[in-house]
C-alpha cells in the first residue's frame, strides 16, 4: 500500500490486516519505536478535534518526530498556493503527509508532489478512509464479525465523506446498508452502491448499528430541509427510535438535538467515545502499513 487516499485503495484482506493491526496495537501501553527517526506532516486546512489530535498522537505512540500545521497562521493565510506549501515542507523529508483539504481530490495532488506516503484525512465531500475504518473496528470489536452485520447511515448523506467511505467499507467486508433521510440528502443513484435507501425514520428499526451523520450545514448552499426543527423531528435519533440492542454511532462532532437526542448519545447503546479512542489505534496502524516497510533514509557521515 504506497497510499490512503480512498477506501477503493484499500482490497477486504488489507482492511482486516489493519483491524487486526489496531487491536493489537490497543493492548500496548508504551510508546514503540516502529518509526523512530521518521517525519510525519499533519496538514490540516480544515477544522478538526478528533483526526488532527489522534493522528498527532498516533504518530507520536509510534515514536515518529510530528510537525503540524493549519491554514490559520500560516503561508496560506498569505496567499501560497497547496502546491508550493508542499513542495515547501517536503524538503524537510517527511515519511508521512496526513491532509484534510476543503478541495476533493487534494491528496491525490498532495500524493504527485511529493514522495512521501499520502493519508486521505478528509477532503471534501469525496472520502475519509480512516473514519471508515476506526468505524468498522468499533462495529468489530462491539459485535464481531462484520460479514452479514446491517447498518442504517441516518442524514446528511449528500454531503458526507465519511458516509461515502463508510458505504464502501461496509460493501467490501461483506455488510448490509441502509441510507435513510430526507429524499434532498440521500444522493441520486446511490444504490447503485449495493445499498439500500429508505426516506422514513421507521426504516432504522432492524438495523444492527444506527449511524448517525451529522447536518453539515457549511457545506450547504441552499435549503435541503425546511428547518433543524423539524428534520429533528422526523429523522433524528431519540431513546423512543432505538430498539433495545441497537448500538448507536457518530462520526463527531455532533449536533446534540438535531441529529442526535443528547440521552441517545450519552446512554448505554452509544459508541461515540469508543470511537474516539478507535482513532487511535486504527490510524497507528494505518501508518505502521504504510511506513514500517519503507526503510527510512540513511545519515552519511
Amino acid at each position: 500500500m504506497r497510499h490512503l487516499l480512498s477506501i477503493a485503495d484499500l482490497t477486504r484482506d488489507e482492511v482486516e490486516r489493519i483491524l487486526d493491526s489496531a487491536r493489537s496495537l490497543a493492548t500496548v501501553d508504551e510508546r514503540l519505536p516502529t518509526l523512530r527517526g521518521r517525519l510525519v506532516l499533519n496538514l490540516f486546512f480544515e477544522s478538526s478535534t478528533r483526526t488532527s489530535s489522534s493522528f498527532e498522537l498516533a504518530a507520536k505512540r509510534l515514536s515518529a518526530d510530528v510537525m503540524s500545521l493549519k491554514a490559520a497562521g500560516s503561508s496560506v493565510d498569505k496567499g501560497e498556493s497547496l502546491e508550493d506549501t508542499i513542495l515547501t515542507l517536503s524538503q524537510y523529508d517527511p515519511a508521512a503527509i496526513v491532509v484534510r483539504h476543503a478541495q476533493a481530490g487534494a491528496p491525490q495532488l498532495v500524493a504527485r508532489w511529493s514522495d512521501a506516503a499520502v493519508v486521505n484525512a478528509g477532503d471534501g465531500k469525496h472520502q475519509h478512509p480512516t473514519q471508515a475504518l476506526l468505524d468498522l473496528f468499533t462495529m468489530r470489536e462491539a459485535l464481531g464479525p462484520l460479514e452479514g452485520l446491517h447498518v442504517s447511515i441516518v442524514g446528511d448523506v449528500l454531503h458526507s465523506r465519511v458516509a461515502r467511505s463508510l458505504l464502501q467499507a461496509l460493501a467490501l467486508v461483506g455488510a448490509r446498508t441502509t441510507l435513510v433521510g430526507p429524499p434532498t440528502l440521500l444522493p441520486r443513484g446511490v444504490e447503485a452502491l449495493g445499498c439500500e435507501t429508505a426516506t422514513e425514520i421507521e426504516a432504522i428499526g432492524d438495523a444492527d448499528v444506527v449511524y448517525v451523520l451529522r447536518m453539515q450545514r457549511e457545506r450547504m448552499e441552499s435549503a435541503y430541509v425546511p428547518s433543524l426543527r423539524e428534520y429533528a423531528a422526523r429523522w433524528g435519533i431519540t431513546p423512543e427510535r432505538v430498539r433495545p440492542g441497537q448500538l448507536v454511532m457518530h462520526p463527531g462532532p455532533m449536533n446534540r438535538g438535531v441529529e442526535l437526542d443528547g440521552r441517545v448519545a450519552d446512554g448505554p447503546q452509544s459508541l461515540v467515545l469508543a470511537q474516539v479512542r478507535a482513532g487511535l489505534f486504527v490510524r497507528m496502524a494505518v501508518l505502521r502499513e504504510l511506513l514500517a516497510a519503507r526503510p527510512a533514509l540513511e545519515v552519511v557521515a
